[in-house]
C-alpha cells in the first residue's frame, strides 16, 4: 500500500495550530486542519487546506475525523496533537473538576487520537506523532502546577510510546517551546481558579501583572518569546526529518531553561524559578 503523508492537526483555530497547518501545507503535504468550530478555519480552507470539525474531548468526533482522513488517504500519516486548554491557580485552590477538564483536553484528547491513528500507521509501516508540549513539561513554576502536570504527563506517554512503536516505523517527537506569542498564554494566565478570598490572592495579582509584563516584552520571557511560526518550523522538521529527534526545544529561552534543569540541583533550580517567575 502507498504510504500516506496526510497530516491531521488539532486546535487550528489560531496560534501554533494555524501556523503549523500553513507551514506543512506550503511544504506540499496534504493537511487536514481541525477545530471545534470550523468557522474559525475559513482562512485555512481558502488557502486550499482541508478542514474538519474535531472536539478532542468527544470520542465520536475524534473517531469520525480520523476515519474521514483515512478514507481519503488510507491512513493518517502524521498526527500533530496541538489542541490545549489552560488552568492557573495554586494547587490548593483549583477544583478537581477543573483539573479533570484540563487533563481531558491536554492529555486524554491526545491519547485518544494517538490510539485511533496508530493502527493505520502500523499497517503502512510508517507514521509520525508530534506532540506540542512545552518547557513546562519539564519544569513547574508556582501558579500553574496542574496545567503543567498535563504537560509532564504528555512527555511521559510520548517517551514510552516512542520506544513502543519504533518497531513499526512510527516516530514520536515532542515540541518544547517556552513563551509563545499567542493569545493562549494571556487568556490562560488571567483565569485563576481561586475564590476572591483566596489566601493566594496577592500572588495572583503579581502573576497577572507579570503576564502583562511578559506580553509587553518587559521581562526576559517576553523579550525571548517565540512566534507560532517558529514553533511550526520545529514541527516541520519533526515531520520531514529522516530521523526525527525525540525533543525539539524552540528558542534560546527554552534551550537555556532546560539546560539549567539538567545540571542544577533542585535547591539551586528553585532559586532560578523564583527569580524568573512570580512566587507566593
Amino acid at each position: 500500500m502507498a504510504i500516506s503523508r496526510a497530516v491531521l492537526i488539532t486546535g487550528c483555530s489560531s496560534g501554533i495550530g494555524r501556523a503549523t497547518a500553513l507551514r506543512l501545507h506550503q511544504a506540499g503535504l496534504p493537511v487536514w486542519a481541525t477545530a471545534r468550530d470550523t468557522g474559525t478555519l475559513a482562512e485555512l480552507a481558502a488557502r486550499g487546506i482541508r478542514t474538519l470539525r474535531l472536539d478532542v474531548t468527544d470520542e465520536e468526533s475524534a473517531a469520525a475525523a480520523v476515519k474521514e482522513v483515512a478514507d481519503a488517504h488510507g491512513a493518517v500519516g502524521v498526527l500533530v496533537n496541538n489542541a490545549g486548554s489552560g488552568v492557573h491557580g495554586a494547587v490548593e485552590d483549583v477544583p478537581l473538576d477543573t483539573v479533570r477538564g484540563s487533563f481531558e483536553t491536554n492529555l486524554f484528547g491526545a491519547l485518544r487520537l494517538t490510539q485511533l491513528v496508530l493502527p493505520g500507521m502500523r499497517r503502512q509501516g510508517a507514521g509520525r506523532v508530534v506532540n506540542i508540549s512545552s518547557i513546562l513539561g519539564r519544569l513547574s513554576p508556582p501558579g500553574g502546577g496542574l496545567y503543567q502536570a498535563t504537560k509532564y504527563a504528555t512527555e511521559a506517554y510520548a517517551d514510552a510510546l516512542r520506544l513502543e512503536v519504533a518497531q513499526f516505523g512510527v516516530h514520536v517527537s515532542l515540541i518544547e517551546p517556552a513563551t509563545v506569542r499567542t493569545r493562549f498564554f494571556e487568556t490562560a494566565i488571567m483565569q485563576f481558579a481561586g475564590a476572591p478570598d483566596s489566601a493566594y490572592q496577592a500572588f495572583y495579582d503579581r502573576l497577572a501583572a507579570w503576564a502583562i509584563d511578559v506580553h509587553e516584552g518587559r521581562t526576559r520571557a517576553g523579550r525571548l518569546a517565540v512566534t507560532p511560526e517558529k514553533v511550526a518550523t520545529a514541527v516541520e522538521r519533526a515531520v520531514l526529518a529522516r530521523r526525527p529527534r525525540a525533543r525539539y526545544p524552540v528558542g534560546s529561552l527554552a534551550r537555556g531553561a532546560l539546560g539549567l534543569r539538567r545540571v542544577l540541583p533542585d535547591g539551586l533550580f528553585d532559586r532560578f524559578v523564583a527569580r524568573e517567575f512570580p512566587t507566593p
